[in-house]
């Protein structure tokens, strides 16, 4: 956690963040306000994650139409809660990243579900 809450990597985690925009969560906290929100309250929330003791807030529900009709729900966190998420991915991927098997594609960098169906048909050609 130390290495997560390092300056270095929440500064990383800070441009990514403001990088993708988004909309606000249910705090209504717009991105372009993250950084006053970090001057205000950094100190008192990583104290909270150096403790284990950091609630995230609860994520914002809207409903997305789909193409073919329909909606599905899409959970937005809050730009803090945005922010910390970030600065675990950074932290985490590269432990983790290496062990996982060479057929996993859900949620990993550069591969996705597309891949995964695109490896499939590859497999059922070869027979």
């Amino acid at each position: 956690m130390e290495q997560t809450v390092s300056k270095e990597n929440m500064l990383a985690a800070l441009k990514r963040v403001e990088r993708n925009g988004g909309a606000p969560g249910v705090d209504g906290v717009p991105t372009e306000r993250l950084r006053d929100q970090i001057r205000d309250q950094w100190a008192t929330i990583r104290e909270q994650l150096l403790a284990g003791t950091y609630k995230p807030q609860p994520v914002r529900r809207v409903e997305i139409p789909k193409p073919g009709g329909g909606v599905r729900m899409l959970g937005i966190p809050t730009v803090m809660d945005r922010l910390i998420q970030q600065a675990l991915q950074q932290t985490l991927t590269p432990i983790f990243e290496p062990t996982f098997s060479d057929g996993s594609y859900g949620f990993r960098p550069g591969r996705r579900g597309h891949d995964a169906v695109r490896k499939a048909r590859q497999y059922v050609e070869e027979g």
